[in-house]
């Protein structure tokens, strides 16, 4: 059976593909593959029956294709669609190594900004002194504040930017302020990480399937800038990864150097407009969906 997708429904008529995944789901149809809808806001809220109602049971192993959801949400998505006599052809194991900073760094820490990182709750950010120690390592000079998937860089010079990491008070006013603007939407905890500069020209945005590059993309905030950035070494830290699906957001540092700003879950991961998925919806059609069923969630291979 080949692989099929999971698209978000439309929350205004449940029975079409949520309008900013249509144009995926055409691509998926013409190559053959199954398409299923999920409520997202269904299994947001805790109800996974009424998520999947959709969802026809042992009808196949599945690509999520949707908006991000916290990985302990998408490890019940998983759940719900095996005891449906379905599959994810990414486990839960795998969307939080790729979907977290924490997860992917190790393999990455020589081609993106020197990071750290606390975990924590949404509510009261860490004292001044845990992240004047969370800071110190990563040296003097200016710094970002992010969660463990997200950063408020519309919000730059408030919730975003540290203009000098060996400042505690200056470290905590910045972080103090993204976690009010955060509040529960606070996903792992607080990742400080070394500022680089980056010339001007955008992001290139490279979708992976099982180790190979099968797409580049601009990133969706700079839709008419596309880089060709150089991807050796970055090949090698995807398949030390281990993770079927993921995507490496690039950019060219003033130094000549390409950098991985971010990494992502493929299956939540944005197309900029105007992109040609062809390539990409194809791969993944025909991606190797073999053996992925019958092991329950938490003993399957991720």
């Amino acid at each position: 059976m080949g692989a099929g997708f999971v698209f978000c429904a439309d929350p205004l008529r449940a029975s079409r593909t949520d309008p900013v995944f249509a144009e995926e789901a055409a691509l998926a149809r013409e190559h053959g593959a199954a398409v299923a809808l999920l409520d997202h806001d269904a299994l947001l809220a805790g109800d996974t029956a009424a998520a999947l109602a959709r969802v026809r049971r042992d009808s196949g192993p599945y690509w999520y294709r949707g908006w991000m959801m916290p990985a302990a949400v998408y490890e019940t998505l998983e759940r719900g669609l095996y005891e449906r006599g379905c599959a994810l052809l990414t486990g839960a194991g795998a969307y939080r190594r790729a979907h977290e900073l924490p997860g992917w760094y190790e393999e990455f820490a020589h081609l993106t900004p020197r990071s750290g990182w606390q975990a924590g709750q949404p509510g009261a950010p860490p004292a001044q002194d845990e992240l004047a120690a969370l800071a110190a390592p990563l040296g003097t000079g200016p710094g970002v504040v992010k969660d463990f998937v997200k950063s408020r860089k519309h919000e730059w010079d408030e919730a975003c930017f540290v203009p000098e990491l060996a400042d505690p008070a200056g470290v905590a006013a910045v972080v103090g302020r993204f976690f009010a603007l955060q509040e529960d939407s606070l996903a792992g905890g607080v990742v400080l990480r070394a500022y680089e500069r980056f010339v001007p020209g955008g992001e290139a945005r490279v979708w992976w399937l099982d180790g190979t590059p099968v797409l580049t993309t601009a990133h969706p905030d700079t839709p008419g800038r596309l880089p060709e950035p150089e991807l050796g070494a970055v090949s090698v830290a995807v398949r030390a990864l281990g993770c079927r699906f993921v995507t490496t957001d690039m950019a060219l540092r003033e130094d000549g150097a390409w950098r991985v700003v971010e990494v992502g879950d493929g299956q939540v991961s944005g197309l900029p407009a105007g992109a040609d998925a062809t390539e990409l919806f194809a791969a993944l059609a025909g991606a190797d969906s073999t053996g992925q069923r019958r092991r329950p969630p938490s003993e399957s291979m991720t």
